[in-house]
């Protein structure tokens, strides 16, 4: 596997032992690696400043932290199901337990606030406070997500709720889950209820996480749940979460709660891999399915006319597209979180090939600029639109001196800056992730949080991410 090449960095500072028990929301902060919070360091010659009010936040999923899988009336969502079932995870790793952040959500809101974050992205489990994902709400599971927000207002921490981020509940998948055009209703009737639930206290909204994650990898590969390997099905679920974000994005707008809403799209800018006319012919239909698939209905209302014409006569997708359905899919919306990880590269013959370094994600192509190419791209195809950045990182194999991250951050934050000097109306950057988490299929094999978690025992520590981001957070910039 080849590794990144990283610059030499300076050493970020000792990083102290974990955190104490957990306390109430409130009590004083401090606890977790480092020592006390000082004077904010100013930047030095060459420093990027971001604007002010930039919001430096990190993000996190229900599933991937929580655990606390089977309390308080917490109901079975896809990944519980499909994580128990034999040689579907790394070393049969499931979210039973987590990183604990359930039962350790003060320790953890703690060490939010000892970052300095100002802005924190997490996700609601659907099963936890629906747990048959339709009917009564569950009066202990919605009091976690109240203790939760409480906790990050109480800290100065701005709370940006995720209503999907893949953890369908299992009893709506019994019923045929994102296949059925139901589901899209049954998602907007989940979601109208936490905007009266906490909407009082939550100024922003994310309907989806990465729709078409879950349509390449829970429905075309197979390798996420929930399992299904069918290409055809794929676009019709494809289609009916988008559906589903449009319902939401106008049940919020009847229930007449203040904030703002949108969805989070992961999209890679797509490049020829070389200067042939067949590598751009095929790096268009590439970018049709990476990006503008998703983007044109969120964002114009429409599905792409190239995008349609490649659907075969007899596809399923087609006739699941029904009157009025892009219209509300193109619901307006406030803002659009923009998750960037990596670009893609297109050969002539369609194949696909890295041209950077890659991660132990290897997956993941560490490519900076891509970042700059996409937030100017989305800017001056889709006009005046705000974007937050939900979600970048990268694992780590180091324990806690992560030298390999912070220069990851430092360059794709570089990138950023760029983009905002270029007039991209760009509002905050969350890191992926607060915590070591379950990695979904990679189960615990990889790392990607500032915060170190022990496998084990659960004790929280700060990486030396995690401190050079505080002192970015305090700057409100990047030193070069």
């Amino acid at each position: 596997m080849r590794r990144r090449h990283v610059l030499t960095l300076a050493a970020a500072g000792a990083v102290a032992a974990g955190c104490g028990p957990d306390k109430p929301a409130g009590s004083p902060a401090g606890v977790g690696g480092g020592g006390g919070n000082s004077a904010a360091p100013s930047l030095g010659p060459g420093g990027l400043a971001f604007p002010q009010g930039f919001a430096w936040g990190a993000s996190t999923s229900a599933y991937q932290i929580e655990g606390a899988a089977g309390e308080d009336g917490r109901g079975p969502s896809v990944w519980d199901t499909f994580s128990h079932q034999k040689g579907r995870t790394r070393g049969g790793d499931t979210g039973d337990v987590a990183a604990d952040h359930y039962h350790r959500v003060y320790e953890d809101l703690d060490l939010m606030q000892r970052i300095g974050l100002r802005s924190y992205r997490f996700s609601i489990s659907w099963s936890r406070v629906m747990p048959d994902g339709r009917g009564a709400l569950n009066a202990k599971g919605l009091d976690f997500y109240h203790r939760l927000v409480d906790g990050l207002l109480a800290r100065k921490i701005t709370p940006v709720a995720t209503l999907f981020h893949w953890d369908t509940p299992q009893g709506l998948q019994d019923k045929g889950g994102w296949e059925q055009r139901d589901c899209a209703q049954w998602f907007a009737d989940y979601a109208l209820q936490m905007f009266y639930s906490l909407g009082d206290k939550v100024g922003t909204w994310l309907t989806l996480n990465e729709p078409k994650t879950v349509v390449q990898m829970g429905y075309t590969a197979g390798v996420h749940a929930p399992g299904k390997r069918d290409k055809r099905v794929a676009d019709v679920a494809g289609h009916h979460l988008l559906l589903g974000h449009g319902l939401a994005v106008r049940a919020f707008r009847g229930s007449g709660k203040p904030g703002r809403i949108g969805a989070a799209l992961n999209l890679s800018p797509v490049y020829p891999a070389d200067a042939s006319a067949g590598a751009a012919r095929q790096a268009a239909l590439v970018d049709d399915d990476e990006n503008r698939r998703w983007l044109e209905p969120v964002l114009r209302g429409r599905y792409p006319d190239s995008w349609l014409a490649a659907q075969p006569a007899n596809a399923p997708v087609r006739a699941a597209i029904r009157d009025g359905d892009a219209a509300t899919i193109g619901e307006r919306s406030d803002l659009l979180g923009v998750q960037y990880y990596n670009p893609v590269y297109v050969t002539a013959q369609g194949g696909r090939v890295n041209k950077h370094p890659t991660t132990q994600a290897t997956w993941l192509e560490v490519f900076p600029d891509g970042l700059f190419d996409l937030l100017t791209r989305i800017g001056r195809d889709y006009g005046d639109v705000a974007l937050t950045v939900t979600e970048n990182g990268m694992p780590s194999t180091s324990d806690v001196q992560d030298d390999d991250r912070i220069a990851f951050l430092r360059d794709h934050l570089a990138a950023a800056h760029r983009a905002i000097a270029a007039g991209v109306r760009l509002e905050g950057y969350h890191v992926w992730s607060l915590l070591d988490n379950f990695e979904w299929a990679e189960g615990y094999s990889q790392r990607w949080g500032l915060i170190r978690v022990d496998p084990q025992s659960k004790e929280r520590r700060l990486r030396a991410s995690a401190e050079w981001y505080r002192d970015v957070i305090a700057r409100n910039g990047v030193q070069p």
